[in-house]
């Protein structure tokens, strides 16, 4: 049995970038990362962020705005930021307060600068197969797999979780590369039974440790998306580590998975940006 830990697969990604932004002409990559509040997790990811960019070569702006702000007022600073020619990617943090129109957001990003794919154009996009910033967190999924060297073509995939975030654009994604996919929610009925069918099972479902043996058949690639906090106050995913690893091929950890390998997928979508802006 494999654990296929992050840190590779997000190594390999920025080395990939980093090399593509040293033999370039056309300068360096810029990241407008905008921020409303003092979320930890957002401080989180983006101190995470802003450290992958660096090693890369990738320049940051930070705008950050108080929770409070006036939607009139952040709408006109983000306008700015996104008319920026500099600018080759925008990171906005959500969900954002309610005082502010986030579809007027979704709506005003440039779809060319929407590194994880908020603008509804660029979700379309995804469901058609033509979107060239899918969001961070399914494209870290299927970075994974690649890595894994695990061929789709022909196999079955159970993903649990039918969300917008991850759930149903993973989906569409494996689709793109010609795995037989399914999707399971809490109304699936017997649940273990068709994720014991799966060649490839993903968890992203929000529930701390639901995954157990008793869903994974002998050989199956576990992919777990899930973060949650256990009882004890611990880090831990939507798949029971312990049970499911008895039966698995390859499995992720949590933490130091598929989390660790977001920031390196922005990092990719954001220097990709940048070179067909300026090809």
């Amino acid at each position: 049995m494999e654990v296929l830990k992050g840190v590779t697969v997000a190594k390999a990604i920025t080395e990939k970038c980093k090399a593509r932004i040293e033999e370039s002409a056309c300068g360096k990559p810029r990241l407008a990362i905008v921020r409303v509040g003092e979320e930890p997790g957002d401080l989180s990811y983006e101190a995470g962020a802003k450290k992958r960019m660096e090693k890369a070569g990738v320049e940051t702006e930070i705008h950050v705005f108080p929770r409070d702000v006036e939607n009139g007022e952040f709408l006109q600073a983000f306008r700015k930021i996104n008319e920026d020619p500099a600018v080759d990617g925008i990171l906005v943090f959500r969900p954002l307060p309610k005082q502010i129109d986030s579809k007027a957001v979704e709506e005003m990003i440039d779809i060319e600068k929407d590194v994880d794919c908020i603008s509804p154009r660029n979700m379309e996009k995804v469901f058609e197969g033509t979107c060239t910033n899918a969001p961070c967190t399914p494209q870290a999924v299927v970075e994974m797999l690649d890595y894994a060297g695990i061929e789709l073509t022909g196999k079955r995939v159970a993903v649990v979780g039918r969300s917008m975030v991850v759930g149903k654009p993973l989906a569409m994604m494996l689709l793109q590369k010609n795995a037989t996919v399914t999707i399971c929610h809490s109304k699936t009925a017997d649940l273990p039974a068709v994720c014991r069918e799966a060649d490839v099972l993903i968890a992203a479902v929000g529930r701390a440790r639901m995954i157990t043996g008793d869903y994974v058949k002998e050989g199956t690639a576990v992919i777990d998306v899930g973060i949650n906090t256990d009882v004890e106050g611990n880090l831990c995913g939507d798949v029971d580590f312990d049970s499911a690893s008895e039966k698995a091929a390859l499995i992720t950890p949590v933490p130091g998975g598929v989390g660790a390998v977001t920031t390196s997928v922005l990092l990719k979508h954001v220097t990709e940006s940048h070179f067909r802006r300026n090809a």
